[in-house]
């Protein structure tokens, strides 16, 4: 039993997130990683998805016990902690980041241009944070 979890630790994985380019120190961040492209970006809905929200005064993030695979990273920065992003005509009023770090103008990216592999052991990763309004 004890060899059983020595090998189960030995295989998960962490991911450590920094965080860059946040307009301001108010509200939260809220992430989720997702390995389930049907899930993206909004990935609330999706049960294996590792959420986690943070003060936004926070500049890292560590989401620990991952199992080993793809996925992908979406984050908002909910000014107000009202627990959503706040859009205006469609457009995000509060700031977003994705793994890879695409360049967003109309629409979120899709899974496949913002995935990551996630290997066993340690992965550091780090995304800017967009503002459109």
């Amino acid at each position: 039993m004890l060899m059983f979890l020595a090998l189960a630790a030995a295989s998960a994985a962490t991911l450590d997130i920094q965080l860059a380019n946040l307009r301001n120190a108010r509200g939260q961040i809220h992430a989720c990683v997702s390995a389930n492209p049907r899930f993206f970006p909004d990935c609330s809905k999706d049960p294996n998805a590792r959420k986690q929200t943070l003060s936004a005064t926070a500049r890292e993030l560590r989401i620990q016990g991952l199992k080993p695979g793809t996925y992908a990273v979406t984050l908002f920065h909910d000014e107000n902690a009202n627990q959503r992003l706040d859009v205006l005509l469609g457009i995000p009023r509060e700031g977003f980041g994705f793994s890879r770090n695409p360049v967003v103008r109309f629409g979120a990216p899709k899974f496949e241009q913002v995935n990551i592999e996630i290997p066993p052991g340690y992965t550091r990763l780090a995304i800017r944070m967009q503002y459109l309004l």
